[in-house]
């Protein structure tokens, strides 16, 4: 009887327990598969990251590699000195003026082929600066280098946004943030160790063991969604005049502001004139934007104020990176008489904990899922050694010059790595996520360029001053009557023979300007720092993916 009743109550409940079991069984199943899919990813996703991490690094090195091997490669193929002015701005000129094609381009056709041509174009140019035996070949090489690495440099950063949601971006960003801080970092001693140890020609095949492995990883494994449209429609899709202005004025903008004070002064119709030319296709661009059906640059990403400053914020920290990296080692070659390889490792501490910092802050947003307070901590950190670095000078100390530089670091890294948070965190469409990006690497990199010329206005006029006030000059050093030779004539100051007094009295009328300079940059990283106080916390949780995200079926 009491098996019976059992027996009945089992079979009463075996039909609600099977259904049980096969619905919790299946959600089950979505949930493991849902976290599988998040926290696992398969092979070609890791390939692809590396990849990237090989085109970030190539490109980050290439950009501040060059700087110290001008004067060299000026002397060795007999340059004119507008020659040599070209040689050194034709890869910043052509990544600047590219980097907006590509972010457009890839955005209407899609990622992959726009990848392809950026490493072709790149490869091409490192072999012809390598083969070079004319300024004019090295000079096109460069070229053609620029607009393959403008489209490397941005384009590695928009498939990272593609191939992650925010939530998980954090991790990844931390990994990414190695080549590129290690690349801008190592690229003055790399190119200092290179000119002075081996040849300058090695600028241009150091890059063809990275960026070939990067070209079969790219084919074979990044599988990115593609756009599923006919050529003819793709191409309709983009924005050409909207490009063509902007490209007019990224290329009348950036050569004035490069040469100005270098081969013509700021009040010559040479930098004036197409400056004004530069300024007037910009604004007419940005009325123009309102009209395109696809526009390059969406009205709707400058609604939210978030987006807004943290894009001023990434521009005028690119513009303290490019200034401090070119900056720091002539300071040190000018003040300390030190060698171009001295003066990179000098700056060491700076570069370390730079490279440092930029993998720890993405690693503490990811863990902490904030980035308000680093944020601020890093500006507020930057601004203040900036400004304290103005008081070192030939008495000060080793401990306090590393000590000044490693706090310098601290807020470069921490700021370089915690301003694209934000920014991605203010959109709506996952799909604006990847043009925010572009966006502010093409900001950073204008905001660099823009940099120089103000350091070297800066400099020259202080500089002007200084020797204005030191009376009549030696023989060895009457071109220093020239503000404008006075950083190309920083290597030549430790061969001179000169009495002890007048050789102090002239590292003393290089080092007022560069306190110039760094009060300049302090000023300037406060207004970064103003940006930062406007920045909004926003919700880091989003799991929404792009439209070319990537497709591990």
């Amino acid at each position: 009887m009491e098996i019976r009743q059992n027996s009945e109550k089992s079979e009463r409940r075996l039909p609600a327990t099977a259904d049980q079991q096969s619905e919790g069984g299946q959600q089950v199943a979505t949930d493991l598969r849902n976290s599988q899919d998040k926290t696992m990813k398969p092979f070609s996703f890791y390939a692809s990251l590396l990849c990237l991490a090989l085109l970030a690094l190539i490109v980050a090195w290439d950009t501040t590699a060059l700087a110290v091997a001008i004067p060299v490669i000026a002397e060795q193929l007999h340059a004119t000195t507008l020659e040599a002015f070209f040689a050194s701005i034709a890869f910043t000129l052509a990544v600047a003026v590219s980097q907006p094609l590509y972010l457009s381009i890839s955005d209407a056709v899609g990622r992959k082929v726009p990848l392809y041509v950026a490493m072709v174009l790149f490869t091409v140019g490192s072999i012809l600066f390598a083969v070079a035996r004319s300024i004019t070949v090295l000079i096109v090489g460069r070229l053609i280098q620029g607009l393959g690495g403008g489209g490397l440099d941005i384009l590695q950063e928009i498939i990272i946004v593609d191939m992650t949601s925010l939530k998980e971006r954090p991790a990844y960003l931390a990994v990414m943030a190695l080549p590129i801080a290690l690349g801008s970092i190592m690229g003055p001693i790399i190119g200092a160790l290179l000119c002075q140890f081996v040849t300058w020609r090695w600028l241009g095949w150091i890059n063809l063991p990275f960026v070939g492995p990067a070209i079969p990883l790219a084919l074979m494994f990044m599988h990115l969604r593609p756009i599923d449209l006919d050529l003819k429609t793709k191409f309709r899709r983009l924005d050409w005049r909207g490009m063509f202005m902007f490209t007019v004025g990224a290329i009348c903008v950036s050569l004035p502001v490069s040469w100005a004070d270098t081969l013509y002064p700021w009040s010559s119709w040479k930098t004036i004139l197409p400056l004004v030319v530069g300024i007037i296709a910009f604004i007419t661009f940005g009325f123009y934007e309102a009209r395109p059906a696809q526009p390059m640059l969406p009205y709707r990403l400058f609604k939210n104020r978030t987006a807004v400053v943290s894009i001023i914020g990434g521009s005028i920290h690119g513009l303290l990176l490019f200034s401090l990296l070119l900056y720091l080692p002539l300071f040190f070659q000018a003040v300390y008489l030190q060698t171009p390889l001295e003066s990179a490792i000098s700056i060491l501490p700076a570069c370390v904990v730079t490279v440092a910092f930029s993998v720890f802050a993405p690693v503490c947003v990811e863990f902490t899922r904030r980035y308000t307070l680093l944020l601020h901590t890093g500006w507020v950190t930057l601004t203040l050694f900036i400004g304290l670095w103005c008081i070192v000078d030939q008495t000060s100390s080793k401990a306090v010059k590393d000590t000044f530089l490693v706090f310098i670091g601290i807020g470069l890294g921490t700021v370089f790595q915690t301003i694209p948070f934000p920014l991605q965190a203010s959109v709506e469409e996952a799909d604006d996520s990847g043009r925010l990006v572009g966006l502010l690497v093409i900001t950073r990199f204008l905001g660099g360029v823009l940099g120089l010329a103000i350091g070297s206005s800066v400099f020259n006029s202080g500089f002007a001053h200084q020797i204005a006030a030191f009376g009549p000059l030696p023989i060895q050093v009457s071109q220093l009557s020239d503000p404008r030779q006075a950083i190309g004539f920083i290597p030549m100051l430790r061969t001179l023979s000169l009495d002890t007094e007048t050789m102090s009295r002239l590292t003393e009328a290089y080092r007022i300007p560069f306190r110039t300079v760094w009060i300049v940059l302090a000023s300037i990283s406060g207004v970064g720092l103003v940006t930062s106080l406007l920045t909004k916390q926003l919700n880091l949780e989003k799991e929404d993916l792009g439209r070319q995200r990537f497709d591990d079926s």
